[in-house]
C-alpha cells in the first residue's frame, strides 16, 4: 500500500497522524518508477498508527473457528456512527462456556442473543466482547450467536472507520482494517488463523448513496422511505481485515473481463466527479487481469467480480474483490490486483510472513513492466528496488516476533516489499523461468493453502519441488538473514578460446558468512560482441574457466538486475595469463571427489596426492579423484600437464 498523501481531516475528528506531505506527479514513465505512488501504496496499506502495537493473537479467540457471519450494518455518511447487528455461526475446537469476540472499547452491545434467547456478556475494557455461553459447547459443535452494537468507532491512529466531506461537498464513509483495525467497527475475531467460509453483508443508508461491499450483489438494494439496504454475498473464505465497507455518491462503470465461458464482470465505482478522468485508466483492468491469469492461473474469485471503490486514503487496500483506491494509476492497479492472488486467496498465516502478500504484489506489479513496457524498464524497476533495499546493510525479509508487532516494521516498503519482491526475482534466476512460475502456480492451487493461510516453508516446499533440490540455505541466507552481497569479479583472456573468471564477495551484515548464488556478467569484444555468461558461485575465492567466442575487452555485472548487491566491481586483468592460476580444484574442502580443471591448451597427464610427511598415498590418470578412503587432513598434490607440474593442497574432510 502507498505512503499517504496528505494528514486527512475528518469531519468529525482530527485523526492522529505524522505522515510526511508528499508533493508529486504520477508518471507513467518507467524510469522515474512512480517513487511516491509505491510509498503511498506502502503507508495505506501499513496504516501507520503507533511504532509498537501491543496487539497480537488473542488467545481468547483461539477456541473456535468462524464459518459464517451476516453483517447488517446501518451507517450514514453524514454522520461518524455504526450500529449493526452481527450473526456469527462458529465450530468449538475445544469445550467452551465463554465466547469471546475483538471489539472496540468504544463500541456499545446493547444485546446479545443465541435462538432468540438473551445471554449474558461483558465488554472487558481490554477490546473485547465476552459472552457467557448457557451451557458447555462441546468440542466440534457449532452455533449462532447474535451481537447488536452500535457506537462511534475509536480514534486511534488506524482510521479503520472513516468518514469525511470531498472537495466537491459530499460525504463519505470507507473502512480499512489492515493489519489491526476490524474490531474498530464491528465484533470479529481479528487474527491469522481464521477465515469465514462466507459472507453476506447487509448495508443500510440513506437512498441518495450507494454501498460497497465484498463480493456480488444477489438481488436489487431494497429501497423503504428514504433508505436503502444493499446486500452483498461473498462465498469465498476471508479474514475479517479484508471485509469492507464504503458509501458515497459513487458512479458505477462496468466491464468485463475474461474470456468465455469464464468472464465475469469488473464493477468500478468512482466519484462522479473523477469518473471521465479516471475511466481510460480503468480501461487497463481486463488487460492486467489477462495477464496474470497467462503467468499464474484465471482470477481466483472470478464466480463474483473484481472492481475498485475509490476512497479518500492515500493509496490502496486490497479488500477482497474490490480494491479501495485513491487514483487508478496502472501500477496502482496492478499491486491491488495482485493481492488478489498473493494476499487474499492465499493470504501470509502470521505478520511474519508479511512478504508472502507484500513481496509478492510488488514482484508482480513490476512483472507488468517487463510484459507491457519491456526489459529496459523492468530493469529500471529492479534498479530502484536494488538501491532502496542497500540503503540499509541489515534487515530481513522474514520478521522476528518482536517485529511482528510493529506496524512500521510489518509494512517496511525497504523489507517486506522491494526485499521481498527482489528475493523472488532471484528465486526466478536460480530456478528459470519454467520451474518458477510453475512452482508459484502450484502454491496457489494447494487446497492446503488455497483460500487460506500459508507461512514462508509452504512456499520454499513447493518450489523445491519444482527445482528437484533444496533452498533451505537460500531461504536461510535472502529470507530468514540479513544484508546483501558485494562482488569483485576479474576475468582474464587465456587463450584458445577460454577465459578465467575470479570471483570474491564481501557481506554487508555478519548474519550472513556467504551468499551462494548463481552470478551474471556481460562480456564484451572489440568488434561489438557480447555473450552473457553465469557463474555458480559457491564459494569465495571461486575460479571458473569458460569457454568464449572472443577476446574479452570489458565486463559487466549483473546487466539485467537480478541480484541484490552493491558497490560491485567487474574488471579485466590484462596481466599475461599462468597456467598455474588458471589450475583449479574443488571442492576444497572436500570428502569424496577432487576435481581438477585446466585451460582447454593445457593437458592433464596425472595426479599423485602425498601425506603431510612427503609419503605418495595415491595416484590418477583422471581428473576426478576419488579421495573418500583418505583420513582427514591437509594433502599437498602434484599436478603433471603438458605444459610442466604443478603444486597444488587440499583438504579432506
Amino acid at each position: 500500500m502507498l505512503n499517504l498523501l496528505y494528514s486527512q481531516k475528518n469531519q468529525h475528528i482530527m485523526k492522529k497522524s505524522y505522515l510526511i506531505l508528499l508533493l508529486f506527479s504520477i508518471s507513467f514513465v518507467f524510469a522515474q518508477n512512480n517513487d511516491n505512488e509505491f510509498e503511498k501504496i506502502v503507508e495505506a496499506e501499513m496504516k501507520s498508527a503507533s511504532n509498537l502495537m501491543s496487539i497480537a493473537v488473542n488467545p481468547n479467540t483461539q477456541n473456535y473457528n468462524i464459518t459464517y457471519h451476516r453483517l447488517d450494518l446501518t451507517v450514514d455518511p453524514a454522520v461518524y456512527f455504526i450500529s449493526g447487528k452481527i450473526t456469527t455461526t462458529y465450530t468449538a475446537l475445544s469445550n467452551m462456556t465463554t465466547l469471546t469476540f475483538d471489539m472496540a472499547n468504544e463500541l456499545t452491545v446493547s444485546s446479545v442473543k443465541k435462538n432468540g434467547v438473551n445471554l449474558v456478556f461483558t465488554e472487558s475494557g481490554n477490546n473485547e466482547l465476552v459472552i457467557t455461553l448457557p451451557a458447555t459447547q462441546t468440542t466440534g459443535t457449532s452455533a449462532t450467536i447474535e451481537v447488536n452494537y452500535s457506537g462511534a468507532p475509536p480514534v486511534n491512529g488506524f482510521d479503520a472507520f472513516t468518514t469525511q466531506v470531498r472537495s466537491n461537498g459530499s460525504n463519505t464513509l470507507y473502512t480499512l482494517s489492515e493489519p489491526f483495525g476490524a474490531r474498530d467497527w464491528w465484533p470479529c475475531k481479528q487474527d491469522l488463523n481464521d477465515k469465514i467460509n462466507s459472507i453476506d453483508v447487509y448495508i443500510t443508508a440513506p437512498s441518495e448513496y450507494v454501498a460497497v461491499s465484498n463480493g456480488i450483489e444477489p438481488e436489487a438494494p431494497v429501497v423503504v422511505g428514504n433508505l436503502k439496504t444493499t446486500h452483498f454475498h461473498h462465498g469465498y473464505a476471508i479474514p475479517a481485515y479484508l471485509i469492507c465497507l464504503a458509501v458515497t455518491d459513487y458512479s458505477v462503470y462496468t466491464q468485463t473481463a475474461g474470456t468465455a465461458p469464464n468472464t465475469f464482470p469488473i464493477i468500478n465505482y468512482i466519484y462522479p466527479e473523477s469518473l471521465a478522468s479516471v475511466q481510460s485508466q480503468l480501461d487497463q483492468t481486463p488487460l492486467l487481469l489477462e495477464l496474470y491469469k497467462n503467468l499464474f492461473e484465471i482470477y481466483p474469485f472470478h464466480n463474483e467480480k473484481y472492481g475498485h471503490a475509490q476512497f479518500g486514503w492515500g493509496g490502496g487496500m486490497e479488500h477482497t474483490t474490490v480494491s479501495f483506491m485513491v487514483g487508478f494509476s496502472r501500477q496502482l492497479i496492478a499491486h491491488e490486483m495482485a493481492h488478489q492472488w498473493f494476499g487474499d486467496k492465499v493470504t501470509c498465516g502470521s505478520w511474519n510472513d508479511i512478504w508472502l502478500n507484500e513481496g509478492f504484489a510488488t514482484y508482480v506489479a513490476s512483472l507488468v513492466y517487463e510484459n507491457f513496457d519491456g526489459s529496459a524498464a523492468f530493469v529500471s524497476d529492479k534498479t530502484n528496488m536494488i538501491n532502496n533495499i542497500t540503503s540499509s546493510t541489515s534487515g530481513s525479509v522474514y520478521l522476528t516476533d518482536a517485529e511482528a508487532l510493529n506496524v512500521n516494521r510489518i509494512f517496511s516498503s525497504r523489507l517486506s516489499y522491494n526485499k521481498g519482491a527482489m528475493v523472488l526475482e532471484m528465486l526466478r534466476f536460480k530456478l528459470g523461468d519454467a520451474a518458477f512460475f510453475q512452482g508459484l502456480r502450484n502454491y496457489l492451487a494447494d487446497t492446503n493453502l488455497a483460500y487460506g493461510y500459508a507461512q514462508t516453508s509452504d512456499l520454499q516446499t513447493h518450489l523445491e519441488a519444482v527445482y528437484g533440490s533444496s533452498l533451505t540455505e537460500f531461504f536461510n541466507d535472502w529470507i530468514y538473514r540479513q544484508g546483501y552481497p558485494t562482488y569483485t569479479i576479474t576475468a582474464q583472456n587465456i587463450g584458445g578460446g577460454q577465459a578465467r573468471f575470479v570471483v570474491n564477495q564481501t557481506q554487508s551484515n555478519l548474519s550472513v558468512t556467504f551468499f551462494e548464488m548463481p552470478v551474471p556478467i556481460r562480456i564484451f569484444g572489440s568488434g561489438g560482441q557480447q555473450q552473457d555468461i553465469v557463474l555458480n558461485n559457491t564459494t569465495n575465492g571461486q575460479i571458473f574457466i569458460q569457454n568464449v567466442p572472443f577476446s574479452i575487452t570489458s565486463i559487466s555485472f549483473d546487466p539485467d538486475k537480478h541480484l541484490i548487491s552493491k558497490n560491485n566491481n567487474a574488471t579485466l586483468d590484462n596481466n599475461v595469463f599462468e597456467i598455474e592460476s588458471a589450475l583449479e580444484i574443488f571442492p576444497n574442502p572436500t570428502s569424496t571427489i577432487l576435481n581438477i580443471k585446466l585451460p582447454t591448451i593445457v593437458a592433464f597427464q596425472k595426479v599423485i596426492v602425498y601425506n603431510t610427511i612427503g609419503q605418495k598415498v595415491l595416484e590418477s590418470n583422471s581428473a576426478n579423484i576419488d579421495v573418500s578412503n583418505l583420513s582427514d587432513g591437509i594433502y599437498p598434490i602434484t599436478v603433471v600437464t603438458s605444459e610442466g607440474t604443478f603444486h597444488k593442497k587440499f583438504i579432506k574432510k
